[in-house]
C-alpha cells in the first residue's frame, strides 16, 4: 500500500500565530483567519474538500468506465463549511457538485 505523507507546522497562538502545510508538490501558509474567517491563504478544510472530490471523481469515472462507456471529464466541486457543533468548532458539512 503506498504511504502519502504530509506535514504542518505551527508556531505562536492559536489567534496570533502562524503554519504552513507541506503537501508532495505543494506548500500552503495558513492562519487563524484564513481558517476561521475570510483571511488570505489555505486551512485544513480546503484540503479535506480536495481530497473528497478528487477521490468522487475518480470513483464515478470509474463507475462509468465499468459500463463500457468512456468518461471524457468529471469536474467536481466541495464545498466545506466549517461551524458550530454542539457548542464547539467543528467540520458542520461537505458537499460535492458535480
Amino acid at each position: 500500500m503506498t504511504v502519502r505523507k504530509v506535514k504542518s507546522v505551527w508556531n505562536g497562538t492559536l489567534k496570533e500565530g502562524k503554519g504552513n502545510m507541506d503537501i508532495t508538490g505543494y506548500s500552503g501558509p495558513f492562519t487563524f483567519a484564513s481558517r476561521f474567517e475570510n483571511g488570505k491563504g489555505t486551512n485544513p478544510e480546503e484540503l479535506v474538500g480536495a481530497a473528497q472530490s478528487g477521490c468522487y471523481s475518480m470513483f464515478l469515472s470509474a463507475l462509468i468506465s465499468g459500463e463500457g462507456l468512456n468518461p471524457a471529464s468529471i469536474e467536481t466541486e466541495a464545498a466545506v463549511t466549517l461551524g458550530e457543533v454542539d457548542g464547539e468548532i467543528g467540520r458542520a458539512s461537505c458537499r460535492e457538485r458535480v
